[in-house]
């Protein structure tokens, strides 16, 4: 057995090398938050930069958690984001499957148009969304924020499960309707175990995308009532001072939750990929 490596020995530890080094980079930044979060005040902004938190403090939280309305943020914040993931994937899930599956005068515009919208900014859609929630009375209003984000997550989600389902072969389909499947009974137990790789994959966007929002948050909504997560971060900013500390740990906080659905979903995700495939 030879002792020097094989060609392609070498290139795949080229490749592990280069993808260890690109996540340390990528998780740099969030070690940093979270060990920042863990030091004392007189620590944070020192010229010499600490690596390890040490003494480990927990006042930065303290003083995150101890701001007015926090959990009525934090109600707001799932309240929205979940309830626009979860229209929006009903919605995007038989629009795919029209799109798909169906000919119809006008697909190609639409898929043109999905396309398009979603190369928009969302800073300029803030003034005329504004008008149009002014116009039916929705400025100020929960439900009002939901819609707004669902009508930001739905091209993409439309988009990307009608990939997923084009990359469903249409025999099992027609096999499950000969079977004696009705076609409702079809679409539940033949495709959408089939499509759940793309269905979690467009929650986690549809959720990351609705939590992380600060822009439409803070425009349409008027009263601390109704205002989420991402508003309460900027309360730690003053016209005098910026509490750093209190900042960050509250950046950690509003992190955990984004985390805590993917590690939920990462299972799904990667087991439906494995019961999804199809061997030809």
């Amino acid at each position: 057995m030879s002792a020097h490596p094989t060609p392609a020995r070498r290139r795949r530890a080229v490749n592990n090398t280069i993808a260890v080094a690109v996540s340390a980079v990528m998780l740099f930044p969030v070690y940093w938050m979270v060990a920042t979060a863990f030091k004392p005040s007189g620590k944070i902004l020192s010229a010499v930069p600490q690596f390890f938190p040490w003494p480990i403090s927990l006042g930065n939280f303290q003083r995150a958690l101890a701001k007015p309305h926090f959990w009525v943020f934090v109600r707001n914040s799932l309240t929205v984001t979940l309830s626009s993931v979860a229209l929006s994937l009903v919605i995007a899930l038989f629009a795919a499957i029209a799109i798909a599956r169906f000919r119809f005068a006008g697909r190609k515009v639409l898929l043109a148009i999905l396309v398009l919208v979603q190369m928009i900014p969302a800073a300029a859609m803030v003034i005329p969304v504004y008008l149009m929630l002014r116009s039916i009375g929705a400025l100020d209003f929960v439900p009002g924020l939901i819609l707004t984000y669902m009508t930001f997550v739905l091209p993409f989600t439309i988009w990307t499960l009608r990939g997923f389902v084009d990359g469903v072969p249409v025999e099992l389909e027609e096999a499950a309707l000969v079977d004696g499947c009705g076609r409702f009974q079809m679409y539940v137990r033949v495709l959408l175990p089939l499509l759940m790789p793309g269905i979690v994959a467009t929650s986690i966007f549809a959720f990351v995308n609705a939590w992380d929002d600060y822009l439409f948050a803070y425009v349409i909504m008027k009263s601390q009532n109704n205002y989420t997560l991402p508003v309460w971060l900027v309360s730690f900013r003053t016209a005098e001072s910026v509490d750093y500390g209190a900042m960050i740990a509250a950046s950690t906080i509003f992190s955990l939750p984004v985390l805590v659905f993917f590690l939920l979903v990462q299972r799904r995700l990667v087991g439906g990929m494995t019961n999804g495939a199809v061997k030809g």
